[in-house]
């Protein structure tokens, strides 16, 4: 017999965040994240998203084993201000049955429906920068820091319960050749484009650098994707819970920015070496050895590396600004001398940025997508 239980004191959250190491310990494709970072994610106090948003968790147990878990969140300024009455679902990992995922997901509906809300879409976080998205394809690829991974399963449970498909994502894997044999027409266009209106590209040796401009990239990401369907206005407070969250991990050499003449930042990239190997090496823990393994990965021998995010201003999107950013990372990657550079997820309708991938050798190694159930 299978038993749902809401997710209250702190064991109840260690147990929860434990519960896929258990799941996926023999899969040799999850990178697990750091199990005192996804606790503060959970935490009330910590997690400032809790000022516009509510959540409720929920443990599935068959006898004392745990055999699944899920989130129920409402975020409040998508509900209210964007007219969107969505409960979401996410940190939903479950075991191969059935009756698992449909005990769980009940438990969403009635926390979407004592709230008045319209529908249920998932997997994903509290917005736009948590993890979202199911794995539909690339079951054989390591996932990255920022995506989720899970087996193929759950989107058959899903189906089953009569989600459909809501919003679907693709990322690229990227061969990188040397500067010489890159794509000439990316480096003619990133040479005439800057002439042409006078940009300036900025390069960062310290975090210290950056600071100043990451409140400008923030400002930007939300120019760059406010018409996507997936939008929602990160606040000021979520930005600066996000500063905390990451800046452990940038590699300021992976940073680029673009400013015009007059001094306005017009577009940024933030890429960052690989950090799926070290995670699953650090096996959820930075110590005792967990840190070493992740310090390695962003400062000394790395093959592969990741984008993150990606910001050019709307009165730039059509004209070859990307080019710019482009060729500045082929000269980082050379440099460092990474051969391989994965997307990050990227809506199937953002069709101006994958059309840059096709000048390069390149393949769609993972597929994901969202589910939505009206109510």
């Amino acid at each position: 017999m299978i038993k749902i239980k809401e997710v209250l004191t702190k064991n109840d959250f260690k147990v929860f965040v434990k519960f896929p190491f258990k799941l996926y310990k023999d899969s040799k494709f999850w990178a697990p994240p750091i199990t005192s970072e996804e606790l503060k994610i959970l935490d009330k106090k910590n997690n400032p998203v809790f000022k516009n948003a509510d959540a409720k968790f929920y443990l599935a147990y068959r006898g004392n084993k745990v055999v699944g878990r899920i989130g129920a969140m409402i975020n409040w300024i998508e509900v209210k201000k964007l007219s969107k009455p969505k409960v979401r679902f996410g940190w939903y990992d479950v075991v191969d049955d059935f009756n698992v995922s449909k005990l769980l997901i009940e438990k969403v509906i009635e926390y979407g429906k004592e709230n008045n809300l319209s529908f249920v879409e998932g997997p994903v976080g509290f917005s736009n920068l948590d993890k979202a998205g199911l794995l539909t394809y690339g079951f054989n690829e390591l996932n990255t820091m920022i995506t989720l991974y899970n087996f193929p399963y759950y989107e058959k449970h899903l189906k089953k319960l009569k989600f459909k498909i809501h919003a679907e994502w693709v990322e690229y894997e990227i061969k990188i050749d040397s500067f010489e044999e890159s794509p000439e027409k990316i480096k003619k266009i990133s040479e005439i484009i800057q002439k042409r209106y006078k940009l300036e590209v900025i390069h960062f040796k310290s975090t210290k650098q950056i600071i100043p401009y990451v409140d400008k990239m923030f400002k930007l990401l939300s120019q760059s994707y406010n018409q996507l369907q997936t939008f929602v206005p990160i606040q000021d407070y979520q930005i600066n819970y996000y500063k905390k969250k990451y800046f452990k991990y940038l590699n300021p050499d992976f940073i680029k920015c673009i400013k015009d003449d007059k001094d306005e930042l017009i577009g940024f990239i933030i890429a960052m070496p690989s950090f799926a190997k070290a995670l699953k090496k650090a096996n959820g823990s930075f110590f005792p050895l967990g840190f070493l393994h992740i310090l390695k990965a962003r400062y000394l021998y790395n093959d592969k590396a990741s984008f993150y995010l990606m910001g050019i201003h709307p009165s730039y999107q059509n004209k070859g600004v990307p080019a710019i950013i482009l060729n500045e990372v082929q000269k980082l990657l050379n440099s460092k001398g990474i051969k391989l550079i994965e997307t990050n997820p990227e809506l199937i309708e953002n069709e101006a940025i994958q059309r840059l991938w096709k000048n390069y050798n390149h393949r769609i190694h993972k597929k994901r997508a969202t589910f939505k159930l009206n109510l």
